[in-house]
């Protein structure tokens, strides 16, 4: 990890960055969310990551979130084929129809979810990492061989068996880095929390 022109020291993967990611990994990534409307909102991007680079999402995240309502679980819900044809033709995100639709079905999943557990959050932070399972000193090298974790494993099983779609196990390690239910800023990282 090296310095950036503002001195701090980062993820590696946030060094060269550019100033809409580095404030992402400075503010947000691996900061706690507990909020089921984020909670959403960050599983439904992470699916719509998938092949593509986050810097690609990050730039449609205000496009994502006008035509998604905010990520408002139980207006999601209630989003439908019309809805489905209108967002194919919308250029300001990305238009897969497979994305778009697993988006609408899992906020009627996340309401089931919601029913049962009394919130979203309830039930994804019961998947937390387990710290004692953690390398002592995390390094570039050692993240870019874990892309899945137990945990992240279990939490796509149990959605996959809830009806939930695009939450495979490496999808759920990256929405776990970004809400922080794993801390994968490295040690030297000055965003990472003390005493983590």
């Amino acid at each position: 990890m090296t310095p950036t022109s503002d001195n701090r020291e980062r993820c590696s993967w946030a060094t060269n960055a550019s100033d809409e990611m580095r404030a992402y990994h400075d503010t947000e990534w691996g900061a706690a969310v507990h909020d089921d409307t984020r909670l959403f909102e960050k599983i439904s991007l992470e699916g719509f990551q998938a092949g593509l680079s986050w810097s690609t999402i990050l730039a449609k995240r205000p496009a994502f979130r006008e035509v998604f309502h905010g990520f408002e679980v139980p207006r999601v819900a209630t989003m439908h084929e019309g809805d489905v044809l209108s967002l194919l033709e919308d250029k300001r995100i990305i238009r897969h129809r497979g994305k778009i639709e697993a988006v609408i079905h899992n906020a009627s999943r996340a309401l089931e979810i919601q029913q049962e557990f009394g919130s979203l959050d309830a039930f994804v932070w019961g998947y937390k990492a387990d710290t004692k399972s953690r390398p002592k000193q995390l390094t570039p090298e050692w993240l870019c061989e874990h892309t899945t974790s137990p945990e992240s494993v279990a939490l796509s099983k149990d959605l996959r068996k809830r009806g939930w779609k695009f939450v495979g196990p490496t999808t759920m390690y990256a929405f776990m880095q970004t809400c922080g239910l794993v801390n994968d800023h490295i040690h030297t990282c000055e965003v990472r929390p003390v005493g983590c």
